[in-house]
This record gives structure tokens, C-alpha cells and sequence, in this order.
């Protein structure tokens, strides 16, 4: 429950400073890739970790740059998603064989891995507050109305807030005001 009442709130901040947030974000990425750099030389984990961990953000930088429009269909998300299951294989794959204090592994794997991604899956409901545009895909059937066609599209729409919004009504018992 602290888990997920703590994401839907991040969930909230990033909605509400979304430029912030991708201020944030790149300043993450760049933490990330330094410190690959910096095990590349002070540590002896392999070259190709790290390098995929580089390539990662590199990928996470190009996904950034439209921040907080972010397009399912994208080649950078799909990039970036098979460089994640990639980096996690390898990784998994080192771990087991190297023996290193499970801190140090569940650090790895917290910074150099999850980190990023994380903050760009919650980051996701960010894309739900942009305003219309002329540019977006009008439907076949309907009047030219940028904002019209935007609000009815809107109530279909589904995000991890609106999830956690779900969750917090459904599961969460109230509290009864009581009338004197």
C-alpha cells in the first residue's frame, strides 16, 4: 500500500510540474551514465553491462526530448524496452555467476537499472494534461473541433493515475463525516 499510494503521488507531482519533472529526469539519466563511466573505470564489471547501460540512457535521452508526449508506437520505446530486458538478462546472468554482497547487487540493479525507467513509466500520466493540437490524428466521422473531439477522447482514456485513482476509491475504506 506505502508503494502504491507512493507512486500515485509522484504520479500527481509529475502532472503538475511536468517541466520540472523533465528537468529532473535528465539529470537522471546523466547520474545514470556517469556512473557507468565510472564503473567502466574503477570497477571490474564487465564492458558489455555497461555498455548496454550506456546505450540505455542514450535511448532514454532520445525518449526525453518530446517529454511529456510520449508515443506507444515509437521506436525509441521499443528500443528501449528490448535494451531493458537485455541489460536485465545479462546482468542476472553476471550476478549469478559473480559473488558480490547482495547490496551492492540490489544497488546495481536499483540505480543502473530501474531508476530511469521507473520515473519515465510513472511519468507516463504527464501525457494525459497536454493540450490539443492540430497536428493529432482527427477522426473520420466527427466536426474539426480540436477540443471537442480532445475532451470526448479523454473520458476513454486510461493511466496509471487514473488506475491508482481507481485503487484508492475501491480499496481504501472512507471515513464517514458525521453530521451533528
Amino acid at each position: 500500500m506505502a508503494v502504491a499510494a507512493g507512486l500515485y503521488y509522484l504520479a500527481e507531482l509529475i502532472e503538475e510540474y511536468s517541466v520540472t519533472a523533465k528537468y529532473v529526469i535528465s539529470w537522471l539519466i546523466f547520474g545514470t551514465a556517469a556512473i557507468h563511466l565510472g564503473l567502466i573505470i574503477f570497477e571490474d564489471l564487465p564492458l558489455h553491462l555497461n555498455m548496454l547501460g550506456l546505450l540505455q540512457q542514450c535511448i532514454h535521452w532520445a525518449m526525453i526530448r518530446d517529454f511529456p508526449v510520449v508515443k506507444m508506437t515509437s521506436f525509441t520505446l521499443f528500443a528501449s524496452v528490448i535494451n531493458l530486458v537485455t541489460h536485465h538478462y545479462f546482468a542476472f546472468k553476471y550476478f549469478a555467476i559473480a559473488y558480490l554482497p547482495f547490496s551492492e547487487v540490489l544497488g546495481y540493479f536499483t540505480i543502473c537499472l530501474w531508476l530511469v525507467p521507473l520515473t519515465l513509466f510513472v511519468s507516463l500520466t504527464a501525457n494525459d494534461y497536454v493540450l490539443p493540437t492540430r497536428g493529432e490524428k482527427q477522426p473520420l466521422l466527427g466536426d474539426n473541433n480540436v477540443v471537442t473531439d480532445y475532451l470526448s477522447r479523454k473520458a476513454n482514456t486510461y493511466s496509471l493515475l487514473s488506475f491508482f485513482s481507481y485503487a484508492k476509491d475501491s480499496i481504501l475504506p472512507q471515513r464517514s463525516k458525521k453530521a451533528f
